[in-house]
């Protein structure tokens, strides 16, 4: 495939703390297959990580280039930390080489909550995204341009608990999603206090469980699929060198 036909095509990855999803994107950004997904493996490792993904892609279309959502702390196109699969076997993973040398094709390597927000943001003032699903994703525009990342999940919000544990996905499940939803209530008006921010997007699998009818007007739902879509735009030479100042992105191709 290439540009004459609607590429360069991206093979865009979202890695999560239980399902692993892809699908191959054309140079609008727009899904040209509808996405698979398989649950994570448990308790996996970095090598096991990048079979599970060379599986999962298999059945899709041929592609040009790859990115790759994680969820945790990346920088220089390596694994910081990984709470859902225990850091310390992760701890400085080179995961964008590896993967991109096992499908045979150049990748680039972002936190999962960041790429959902470059296929979310608008580029204006400043906007937040808050990712919901097994844990709780944070990424922060100015300007459209990524900031410096903020791991909002580990951090306390209610007494000892952090934003993982009390909005996570077994936080819902155990508090019921109508007390989690006043959770989620409690969680836009401390984020709102912290950032002042001017749009606040929540996406992830879990955004689909928020009451919408209480939301302030600056607060949008966004669909869990742009994990994947945003992907395109890593390869914005300018989105990636913003990435790469602050540490975001590897050396990439």
């Amino acid at each position: 495939m290439n540009a004459n036909d609607g590429g360069p095509y991206t093979l865009g990855l979202d890695i999560g703390g239980t399902g692993l999803k892809g699908s191959v994107l054309d140079k609008s950004g727009h899904m040209i297959v509808d996405r698979v997904r398989v649950p994570t493996p448990k308790g996996c490792t970095p090598d096991q990580m990048v079979e599970a993904l060379a599986k999962l892609v298999k059945p899709l279309p041929a592609f040009d280039r790859v990115s790759i959502g994680f969820p945790g702390v990346v920088r220089d196109g390596r694994v910081v930390t990984a709470p859902h699969f225990g850091t310390d076997p992760w701890r400085g993973f080179p995961l964008q080489q590896k993967l991109g040398d096992r499908l045979g094709r150049p990748a680039r390597l972002c936190n999962d909550a960041e790429i959902q927000g470059l296929g979310i943001i608008l580029g204006h003032g400043l906007e937040v995204v808050l990712t919901l699903g097994t844990g709780v994703g944070s990424a922060i525009f100015a300007g459209g341009r990524m900031t410096p990342h903020l791991e909002l999940a580990h951090h306390p919000i209610h007494k000892s608990e952090t934003y993982n544990a009390y909005l996570g996905a077994a936080a819902r499940k155990k508090a019921g999603t109508k007390k989690w939803n006043r959770r989620v209530l409690r969680m836009i008006d401390i984020v709102e206090t912290l950032l002042n921010y001017d749009t606040l997007y929540i996406g992830g699998g879990n955004a689909a469980n928020v009451d919408k009818s209480k939301l302030p007007d600056n607060v949008k739902i966004e669909s869990n699929d742009r994990g994947i879509t945003g992907g395109l735009r890593l390869w914005d030479d300018t989105v990636w060198q913003s990435a790469r100042d602050i540490g975001h992105g590897g050396e990439g191709d």
